[in-house]
């Protein structure tokens, strides 16, 4: 789920499903082809950043021919391709092993839907949920065959372990075994006044990657998040639409990756069902788990029982790397992110548009790490700067992923990066939106580079919502290295807030993952360029000092990064 930089603009969380096809019909580990970009017009960019250069890359990459740019997929090969051709031509040198390819397997399990069940039962009386309306249930477990019998639950109120914020909901806890039944964001949401952890605005213990892998890690067979509207910050429908398809995630070799034998989400009402049976109030066990001190407390009576049965399969896809060398310290990196990758084909009735072409998101962020990198190409820093365009954001941010756990350069090298992902096309704004504000010190860099603008920065309006850990360099800040994931803002100079907020909306009702996402000549492309230089100026500015940018002191980072600067 991303951010556009608009308050009104809650997008969707969407995960695109994949054909199970590989990417390796071209070799990923030579240099880009001659004819890879046969069908489109030769590249004629310039080393400044301009309109012309990002309508450019951005019509090639927003193109029918990719066909929705899906990874796994004859467009999406493409695709790809066509970023290493541009890396090469306009100089950045290949990232990986000699190759412009950093070659990333997915592995994708589908749950057989009509064979497998998921119940919870009290006294041995099952309470009949139902796939979809009541409960949504997978496994990422890369095996036919899963169950859990009989397995007890707990309620263990937010289900975060946080040495930094002195909080263990599991702490003299044995959940071996048992499912675990959790809240969705953290304690800090339901007392923002409080003083507990970050108010507000969610950190990264809020999020339900983090509750399903610590769950895991304590040793839960099972895993029942409740949802709520309000403090997860999209419904139901998001929910049983994101979740009941086929699932993605890194292939791994047996025995790696952290998870328990079956993920759930189950609704309020349905959760509030198995409170009464157990004897529990659930608003004040809820209104308790956000207290310190809470301690879980055994559902008795209820069991969980569930037998899945799974079909899974691999594919291949690549994250996109190019480098561009610095002059004096060329070990010291500065990286720049964006996803390539999108939705690919959907079957729609005849003669109506089935490719999602992704103009906005995020052939806008591709072209801009690439408008980027030639300019950099051109006046090399005195670091070097990486451009890492990577695969599979849309299935749940797994290309950036696999780069978080198979760093191209050591992340005590790594100095910093930004992230960029989906720039509107609605002109210049007089703000830039920090999505996450309060996180690092690059937002002191991001600042005074924008002032030289004339702009200002804001907070991201909606914190609560979590989206600093919803877009790709979460992936690289849950490995410590600081990371700025910062939008143009919605105060529009023409127009003002409330054309900004308009143009989000717009966005997000009539084109978000949607085949209307695609590019069209009549955008005003005036703020892109102006978000794109400030992004280069702040990368230049850390690629040609001697900083190195931290967590602000507090941040759930922060320890790590410590660790990595005393290596």
């Amino acid at each position: 789920m991303k951010h556009t930089g608009f308050p009104a603009a809650l997008i969707g969380l969407t995960i695109a499903a994949c054909t199970p096809a590989s990417e390796n019909g071209t070799d990923a580990t030579s240099a880009p082809t001659e004819d890879s970009t046969a069908s489109h017009t030769e590249s004629t960019t310039s080393v400044d950043i301009n309109e012309a250069d990002l309508r450019h890359r951005i019509s090639i990459l927003a193109d029918d021919s990719f066909e929705g740019r899906a990874p796994a997929t004859p467009g999406g090969i493409a695709a790809s391709q066509w970023i290493a051709d541009e890396m090469a031509r306009i100089g950045l040198e290949p990232g990986f092993e000699g190759s412009y390819f950093q070659p990333v397997s997915l592995l994708a399990v589908t749950l057989d839907a009509e064979q497998s069940s998921f119940d919870v039962a009290f006294e041995g009386e099952p309470l009949g949920l139902s796939m979809g309306e009541d409960v949504v249930y997978w496994s990422k477990l890369n095996s036919a065959d899963i169950a859990i019998n009989d397995s007890e639950l707990v309620f263990v109120g937010y289900g975060v372990v946080a040495p930094e914020y002195g909080w263990d909901d599991y702490a003299g806890l044995d959940v071996e075994g048992r499912t675990v039944v959790m809240l969705v964001n953290d304690p800090g949401y339901a007392n923002p006044d409080s003083g507990l952890f970050n108010g507000n605005a969610m950190t990264y213990y809020g999020r339900w990657t983090y509750k399903y892998e610590e769950a895991a890690r304590q040793g839960a067979a099972g895993v029942i998040l409740i949802h709520q509207t309000a403090p997860a910050s999209y419904g139901w429908n998001v929910v049983s639409g994101s979740w009941s398809g086929t699932q993605l995630d890194l292939a791994r070799e047996p025995g790696q990756g952290t998870f328990a034998d079956i993920e759930s989400w189950i609704t309020e009402d349905r959760a509030r069902q198995m409170f009464d049976l157990a004897g529990l109030d659930f608003d004040t066990l809820t209104a308790a788990a956000a207290q310190p001190g809470f301690e879980a407390v055994p559902m008795t009576g209820l069991t969980a029982t569930g037998a899945l049965v799974n079909s899974a399969s691999t594919m291949d896809s690549r994250n996109v790397v190019g480098i561009v060398p610095g002059t004096t310290r060329p070990d010291e990196y500065v990286l720049y992110t964006a996803h390539w990758d999108h939705i690919g084909i959907r079957d729609v009735p005849e003669g109506e548009d089935g490719i999602y072409n992704g103009a906005v998101d995020n052939a806008t962020g591709t072209a801009a790490i690439l408008e980027i990198g030639e300019a950099f190409a051109a006046n090399p820093p005195e670091r070097s700067v990486m451009i890492l365009a990577v695969t599979a954001e849309e299935s749940g941010l797994l290309g950036s992923a696999y780069y978080g756990e198979n760093p191209i350069v050591p992340y005590s090298q790594t100095v910093g990066g930004i992230n960029i992902d989906a720039i509107l096309p609605s002109g210049r704004s007089r703000d830039v939106v920090v999505v996450g504000h309060g996180a690092s010190e690059l937002e002191d860099v991001l600042t005074a580079a924008a002032a030289e603008q004339d702009r200002y920065i804001v907070a991201d309006p909606t914190p609560e919502a979590g989206y600093f850990y919803r877009s790709d360099h979460i992936s690289l800040a849950k490995q410590g290295v600081p990371m700025l994931y910062a939008d143009g803002g919605f105060d529009l100079r023409e127009g003002g807030s409330e054309a900004g907020m308009a143009a989000g909306e717009d966005y997000r009702d009539n084109r978000y993952h949607g085949p209307a996402d695609e590019y069209s000549a009549d955008w005003d492309m005036s703020g892109m360029v102006e978000d794109t230089t400030l992004f280069f100026n702040v990368g230049s500015r850390l690629a040609n000092s001697d900083d190195w940018p931290n967590w602000y002191e507090g941040n759930e980072f922060r320890a790590l990064r410590d660790a990595q600067m005393g290596e």
